[in-house]
């Protein structure tokens, strides 16, 4: 297993550069919905579309939680990606033994009330055009496995051009409050996902 690191010249670098890239690449952002800071470790579970997923997520952080940036990654593309490791990525290796110490090392991150781990439940990117999503159980095993309580935020990506030559990022998020059961996860993100797309729909119709 691959552990993250955050590199004292290359994080933030990188998390300017793709900062800079978000400004560059859409006509603006918006924010939806008004989740409090409750001083805790972050779970952040997002919708995968795209490989802008992560940068997404990271400036929503800097904008709100500003907690230490991790997530996790197939350990294939972070071999691939290999500048990752260095920014706050860690791997995951499906199939193997070592997926244990992967989520054991997740669970670890989210003790300490400074840090927050973003996960992509679905395990693999999807068409944006996906509405109906099913969680991997790993998500289960964290919030399990995690000693202290974790604030989990639920966020959804929608990306609309319009009359623009470039596109705005509508950014949905709300605050998860149930039980840690994977399905009953699966179930209220579905139902909050649906939520979204209709708030999306009567906005710009």
């Amino acid at each position: 297993m691959i552990r993250a690191s955050h590199h004292i010249i290359l994080f933030p670098f990188f998390r300017n550069y793709v900062l800079w890239k978000m400004k560059r690449s859409f006509a603006g952002t918006e924010i939806i919905g008004n989740v409090p800071d409750k001083g805790k470790a972050v779970l952040w579970i997002a919708n995968h579309v795209s490989w802008w997923d992560g940068i997404w997520v990271l400036s929503v952080n800097q904008k709100t939680f500003r907690r230490k940036f991790h997530f996790m990654m197939l350990e294939e593309q972070l071999r691939k990606n290999w500048f990752f490791q260095f920014t706050g990525g860690f791997s995951v290796k499906k199939g193997t033994r070592s997926i244990l110490e992967s989520l054991n090392y997740a669970a670890e991150l989210l003790q300490n009330p400074k840090n927050m781990v973003l996960m992509f439940p679905q395990g693999e990117i999807q068409s944006m055009h996906q509405q109906q999503f099913y969680f991997e159980k790993g998500v289960e095993k964290i919030l399990l496995k995690a000693q202290k309580e974790v604030q989990t935020i639920f966020h959804a990506n929608f990306v609309d051009y319009l009359s623009q030559p470039k596109p705005t990022l509508y950014q949905y998020l709300t605050e998860y409050k149930g039980g840690s059961s994977h399905y009953e996860m699966e179930e209220a993100y579905n139902r909050f996902y649906r939520e979204c797309l209709t708030a999306q729909m009567a906005k710009l119709s």
